[in-house]
């Protein structure tokens, strides 16, 4: 019997339903002669870029001019190509994002306060805003040469003049399709989505003499937003933690005007667990012809992760010394040089991510993937063999080692397990290992589980399972 493994991470409410984890994997789907319809891939691993004085790393920006800068603790750095990094300025705040910003010529940096920072291109200077008419911002957009930002204070949406890091106070409007209270904005298709508590608005350039921006005529979206720093952006589309008049919880795309969700039934119940999810921050990458968008829960100790290649959803965390599973150590993002970086949220780090390095900075990545339920019409069936279907035979370098993969099973529908059995996935270059384990037992409803954290390269089609009903 072949096991296909066509879904991503789908824990169900009831673990009857689904026991599926996929955890630091992620689907592929292959064309239809391939063996199996899907290939489960390690996501990627870090590697140390550049160490700032102090953590965390609030906010990573790569400007329009070339140059990385990356706000840590209360500073901001200009980070060289070597990874050494120059202080530009402070700023007062020390923890919370840090969003950054620039019309070719100026930077512009807001902390979530009412303060906000200029960073002359050019030249590197390092400004306050002391203009009576700027508001500070938790997000921060540009379109058309202005900078777009929300005054909390206020609930509204201000701009600055065109091309310049100076504001007019007459250039403010206010969200008015619905009563709900302004959270923030988003830039897409050159576009502006208002975010409320409660629903959504989208604004466009009118060229209009006393404010250039109004509501697209018959535009209105029935979703709000949860969490102000979940909002992120790919292609043409936006993405975020939602809520509305019923409830929140949901994960939707923004895609022609409406809020699509994309969240799942799992997801959305384990996200209503959390004692908090209004904290959430959004990002998202780009690797391999595949765009992730990567939602992280700092209070909940959790990162989820989008494929929109897949349109299914992955675990994505780091194991610390007792082996316990985190949240993913990535606080912000920014694709430059050609690198996908990422900041620390515990330290003043910043890491390369690399589809060809198998730890965390030296650490081990533990790599999980539940089964289906295996079930023969209730009857009770005797596990004669099963047979991983994995990349093998790259080893661990520099080592005649065999690097292992576990096998544990649950024979209580998930909610308990057995003790793994241990397997060898091939030395370097003995590509015809056969990941076998025997002898599994008796079970009615059986979840295979396999996991491995070796530094090695290892891909999972799925598995071959030889059973036979009790009876027979």
């Amino acid at each position: 019997m072949k096991v296909a493994l066509t879904t991503g991470a789908y824990q169900a409410r009831s673990l009857i339903a689904s026991a599926q984890r996929c955890v630091n994997l992620y689907p592929e789907i292959n064309p239809k002669d391939s063996p199996f319809p899907t290939t489960h891939y390690p996501t990627p691993g870090s590697v140390i870029f550049a160490t700032l004085p102090e953590g965390p790393v609030r906010g990573l920006y790569a400007a329009t001019n070339g140059n990385l800068y990356a706000a840590s603790a209360s500073a901001v750095y200009q980070v060289a190509d070597d990874g050494t990094a120059s202080k530009i300025g402070d700023i007062a705040s020390g923890s919370g994002p840090v969003k950054m910003q620039d019309n070719g010529t100026d930077v512009l940096v807001v902390d979530g306060t009412t303060q906000g920072f200029t960073i002359d291109l050019a030249t590197n200077q390092w400004d306050a805003i002391t203009q009576d008419s700027f508001y500070g911002s938790k997000q921060i957009a540009i379109l058309d040469g202005y900078f777009v930002l929300t005054y909390d204070a206020q609930a509204e949406m201000y701009i600055s003049e065109l091309a310049s890091t100076t504001f007019n106070s007459l250039d403010f409007t206010a969200k008015n399709g619905y009563p709900d209270k302004l959270q923030c904005c988003g830039v897409v298709h050159r576009e502006i989505w208002l975010f409320g508590t409660d629903t959504t608005e989208v604004w466009f350039n009118t060229g209009d003499t006393d404010f250039t921006f109004s509501r697209m005529p018959g535009v209105f979206i029935q979703h709000g937003i949860a969490a102000v720093y979940s909002m992120a952006q790919a292609d043409i589309s936006l993405f975020w933690l939602s809520r509305d008049p019923q409830g929140h919880a949901i994960v939707v795309r923004g895609l022609q005007y409406q809020a699509v969700r994309i969240s799942t039934h799992a997801l959305e119940y384990a996200l209503q667990q959390y004692s908090r999810i209004d904290d959430a921050i959004g990002f998202t990458y780009q690797m391999g012809g595949h765009t992730f968008y990567v939602l992280t829960f700092p209070a909940a100790d959790a990162t989820w992760v989008y494929d929109l290649a897949s349109g299914q959803w992955h675990e994505w965390a780091v194991m610390t010394e007792d082996g316990v599973l985190h949240r993913h150590f990535a606080n912000c993002y920014a694709f430059w040089n050609g690198m996908n970086l990422i900041g620390d949220y515990q330290s003043g780090n910043i890491y390369k991510l690399d589809p060809t390095a198998y730890t965390d900075n030296g650490n081990p990545i533990l790599r999980v993937r539940s089964f289906p339920h295996l079930v023969a019409e209730s009857d009770r069936v005797m596990y004669r063999e099963l047979i991983a279907d994995m990349e093998v035979g790259d080893g661990i370098p520099g080592t005649f080692d065999d690097p292992k993969v576990r096998l544990r099973y649950s024979d209580t529908k998930g909610y308990s397990w057995s003790d793994p059995v241990m397997g060898g996935i091939g030395k370097r270059g003995d590509y015809l290992r056969s990941v076998q384990f025997q002898r599994l037992g008796y079970a009615r409803d059986r979840v295979f589980e396999l996991s491995w954290s070796s530094p090695t390269k290892t891909a999972l089609n799925g598995v071959y399972v030889k059973m036979q009903k009790a009876n027979e």
